[in-house]
């Protein structure tokens, strides 16, 4: 771990004393958050966090949750200010847990470093915590000040809101595909639409991830291997295969990297199971849908594990499926500067729509050059209208 301490002066003053303080409460909870995004990849499941003291106008001690089972964002900044922590503020990125989980309770932690005020970002959706924390500091005599900031630190943590709230994971879905809307040739051949530098770019939306989910389709056609090759990895996301008939091969590449892997069927075919089994992969038997295996129940499951963000890579089928039930909250599209025609497979199978006012609507929330490619993130029109307070700005990018 890099060392925590860390000198700055506050920002200049504005003209009146009230617009100076707000200023400065604005400067240090932006570094919060830009320490609590250091966590990006390795904090699952718990929210990536990130927290400051500040006394006398000069940053004391910084810290941001590394892991899960590791001390928690505001325990790594008092550890870096020690005594200077005595009558500062601390500026914290979510609400200090009030609980004894993994580790101890923060709130505690802050006030036994009598810490005079605290400043949070967002209050914790947790239903253990969700405004005790503050509760307690206030309590404990300590001046409690937020919402500030509070959509960035939603959206660093979207799948933890959204869990929290709903039940339901943060769903994105990876699609590649030529300029004229093709995914493969028509013979299924696909390596590869988008170039090295795109490639390299999935690998840290991989990293983020609770859970990589495909098709059996895709693993029978491609035998990928959906784990996270970036340099100093330190975790594998949960690997998921959705096979209504367990066709996946045991030997399939998906089940032979390090890591979990689970296979979601309707399939009761205790030998084909157990062959999983023998192999260290989980198999849960669900219920089918209109159209292959029921969707949402299975995100629910994948909440129950604690699965914040889902990394959908999969074919136009099972992508499609998703957006049909809604279950998609953005999409990641690669496009390439290529042309295939119209034989090739398409991006997404969608039910054939009349009227132009059925098409599913979405709403482009960043797009960039990624070497010869482009990135498109969008969020279906939908769902960004069904008031979900997990959804706020664009999800920050790797």
């Amino acid at each position: 771990m890099e060392p925590l301490t860390h000198s700055s002066t506050q920002p200049q003053s504005s003209p009146s004393q009230g617009d100076a303080a707000a200023a400065s409460d604005l400067h240090y909870m932006r570094r919060a958050l830009e320490l609590a995004a250091r966590g990006l990849n390795t904090t699952d499941p718990n929210p990536r966090v990130g927290c400051v003291l500040v006394s006398a106008g000069r940053i004391v001690g910084e810290g941001w949750h590394e892991r899960a089972g590791g001390p928690h964002a505001e325990v790594n900044a008092l550890r870096a200010a020690g005594a200077a922590a005595h009558g500062a503020t601390a500026y914290v990125t979510l609400e200090p847990c009030a609980h004894v989980g993994r580790t101890p309770p923060c709130v505690e932690a802050l006030a036994a470093a009598q810490v005079q005020r605290v400043v949070y970002a967002a209050a914790d959706p947790n239903p253990l915590i969700n405004g005790a924390g503050l509760a307690v500091l206030r309590a404990r005599g300590i001046e409690v000040v937020g919402e500030l900031l509070a959509d960035e630190a939603r959206a660093l943590n979207p799948g933890f809101f959204k869990r929290m709230q709903s039940g339901l994971p943060w769903v994105r879905v990876k699609l590649a595909m030529s300029l004229d809307g093709r995914t493969a040739l028509a013979s299924g051949a696909s390596r590869w639409i988008t170039g090295e530098a795109a490639r390299s770019d999935v690998q840290r939306f991989r990293a983020r991830s609770s859970v990589i989910m495909t098709g059996s389709g895709t693993v029978l056609a491609d035998d990928p291997a959906l784990d996270v090759r970036l340099e100093g990895a330190v975790r594998q996301p949960l690997r998921v295969v959705l096979d209504g008939a367990l066709r996946t091969p045991p030997p399939a590449r998906i089940f032979s990297r390090p890591g979990a892997a689970l296979v979601f069927t309707a399939s009761r075919d205790q030998a084909r199971r157990a062959e999983l089994e023998r192999r260290g992969v989980a198999v849960e038997v669900v219920a089918e849908g209109d159209e292959g295996l029921a969707l949402e129940p299975i995100l629910r499951r994948l909440a129950t594990l604690e699965a914040n963000e889902i990394w959908v890579e999969a074919g136009a089928r099972l992508a499609g499926a998703l957006l049909r039930a809604r279950l998609v909250d953005e999409l990641v599209v690669y496009i390439a500067p290529a042309l295939i025609g119209h034989t090739a497979r398409p991006l997404v199978e969608l039910p054939e729509i009349g009227q132009l006012d059925a098409r599913l609507r979405l709403q482009f929330l960043d797009t960039v050059r990624i070497g010869e490619d482009l990135r498109i993130i969008a969020r279906p029109l939908a769902a960004l209208q069904t008031g979900d307070s997990a959804r706020g700005p664009a999800t920050p990018v790797p």
